[in-house]
């Protein structure tokens, strides 16, 4: 069964426009449009609009491509990427997007370059025997994905809120409901369809390509433009998912500090249960939510007893309802864009009430310091690092269950307040990576796809020497490392 095409037509530019742009990029812009007619737009176009605006950040929706290239097939992608890989790499600059979710510029949107949009390729089908789902490089989770599997009691592991595209979510490792359970989504990709630097378009897969197939497990857009996900389906009916919301005392932060410490000791470890704790700071005042789904439609699992007992409590959501609804109300947690945004993240294994006690209170200290900051919302994000089952890059011990991914992240108004927050989310993660430090109990592993710009998610894996040589061996002149600049290279 195939999804219905987002493909969105692009307009004509005005000559002395399209020529302002040549001069930028040169030749790149103009001998796609030759090639592939009807499929690049340029500034001033719907097309083009259409594409910039759908980013998160405004760090991404500034950037200024000269053109933004939308393909239809694995064959356009091939034949753009051998125009690319015609001549001297070292000039063409290009990027490619999915879902554009990621926070900082340049992730996946390029200034003067060339922004393949990938979203057009949003193919769906699944298999004869319904094991697999072969989902298209551009597809969005939230579009018509869930849906589809939820008429055969199916479901994937993809993105927890509207809008997440498959294709850097994955490659980048993905967390998802089914964490505990099955591990990262990257876990549970049987193959993918995959443009490499020469064009050619190979089927890396366990049994052939096997190393390109692992280095795509968490090594983001670094070996070639996948334009087919092939992904492991898995039975799933109603869930419940939801959230409590409480008022922030300092008696709460203890009896949550209490009871995650808990949730997260490998005693009490329940598969079904996947949750996320958000310290959130907003215009000055404060909230803290628990984000709670369960794999079995049981409203009030024993999993999460604890904080169904916490006082405080100003709001209960939990619902029993099929994923796409989970989803769709989950998005409610996080805005749909913002203007500013940074992040960082850490790991560490499972400590200790009082560990969790003065990670809360030092975030909430820090984050009272910047009541100036307009539009400011800052947050402490906590949940379980899914329990992988080690076939992947990311060097993460298979089958652990004691170990927690923090990110802190923020949101704000004004470019002018960029350096303020940057240093402020900085200091909190210095001073929440001394605090794990001196337990004991820090793991030096950096998730990719909460990563801030200025930190080294792949040389966290362990396995960097590896990844550079599958690199070199499926592009030797490195036009991924070179030619794509955004997020985090190999060299």
């Amino acid at each position: 069964m195939v999804r219905s095409s987002l493909q969105v037509i692009g307009c004509l530019l005005p000559l002395a426009i399209a020529s302002r742009l040549s001069s930028n990029q040169p030749g790149l812009c103009q001998q796609a449009d030759s090639l592939f007619p009807g499929k690049v737009s340029y500034e001033g176009s719907l097309a083009y609009s259409s594409s910039q605006s759908a980013y998160y950040t405004g760090e991404e929706r500034n950037l200024d491509p000269g053109c933004v290239f939308t393909p239809t097939s694995t064959a356009d992608v091939s034949d753009f990427v051998k125009l690319v890989a015609s001549g001297d790499i070292s000039t063409p600059k290009f990027a490619f997007r999915c879902g554009g979710h990621s926070f900082f510029a340049g992730a996946a949107n390029i200034d003067q370059g060339v922004t393949i949009d990938l979203r057009s390729l949003d193919s769906f089908e699944l298999s004869e025997d319904q094991k697999t789902a072969s989902v298209g490089g551009g597809s969005i989770w939230s579009d018509t994905i869930y849906t589809t599997l939820e008429a055969y009691n199916l479901t994937v592991p993809g993105g927890r809120i509207p809008g997440v595209g498959v294709g850097g979510f994955t490659t980048g490792g993905g967390l998802n409901y089914l964490g505990r359970k099955i591990g990262f989504s990257c876990d549970n990709v049987y193959g993918y369809e995959v443009v490499l630097a020469s064009g050619e378009v190979v089927y890396a897969s366990a049994t052939s390509y096997r190393d390109l197939w692992l280095a795509l497990k968490g090594g983001t857009n670094n070996f070639g433009i996948v334009t087919r996900f092939d992904l492991a389906t898995h039975s799933q009916g109603l869930l419940m998912g939801g959230a409590l919301v409480f008022n922030v005392t300092q008696e709460v932060l203890e009896e949550h500090a209490t009871a995650f410490s808990n949730y997260m000791n490998p005693r009490n470890f329940d598969w079904l249960a996947e949750m996320e704790v958000d310290l959130v700071y907003d215009a000055g005042s404060w909230t803290l939510s628990d984000a709670l789904y369960y794999l079995e439609p049981e409203l009030r699992p024993a999993a999460y007893k604890e904080f169904f007992d916490i006082s405080g409590q100003i709001e209960d959501t939990l619902i029993i309802a099929n994923m796409t609804t989970v989803v769709t109300n989950s998005g409610v947690l996080v805005p749909t864009t913002v203007s500013r945004a940074t992040q960082m993240n850490y790991s560490f294994k499972n400590g200790k009430a009082d560990v969790y006690t003065k990670l809360f209170t030092t975030f909430k200290a820090a984050a009272e310091k910047l009541s100036s900051v307009e539009g400011l919302v800052l947050d402490f994000l906590m949940q379980p690092v899914p329990v992988t089952n080690g076939t992947n890059s990311l060097g993460l011990v298979p089958n652990m269950t004691d170990h927690v991914l923090v990110d802190i992240g923020a949101a704000y108004d004004n470019e002018a307040d960029d350096d303020i927050v940057q240093a402020a989310v900085e200091n909190i993660f210095n001073l929440h990576v001394d605090i794990v430090k001196n337990a004991g109990l820090y793991i030096d592993w950096t998730y990719l796809n909460y990563a801030g710009s200025n930190q080294d998610p792949i040389g966290s894996y362990g396995d960097l020497a590896n990844l550079r040589k599958v690199s070199k061996k499926y592009d030797p002149h490195g036009l991924f490392q070179t030619a794509v600049p955004g997020a985090f290279k190999l060299f």
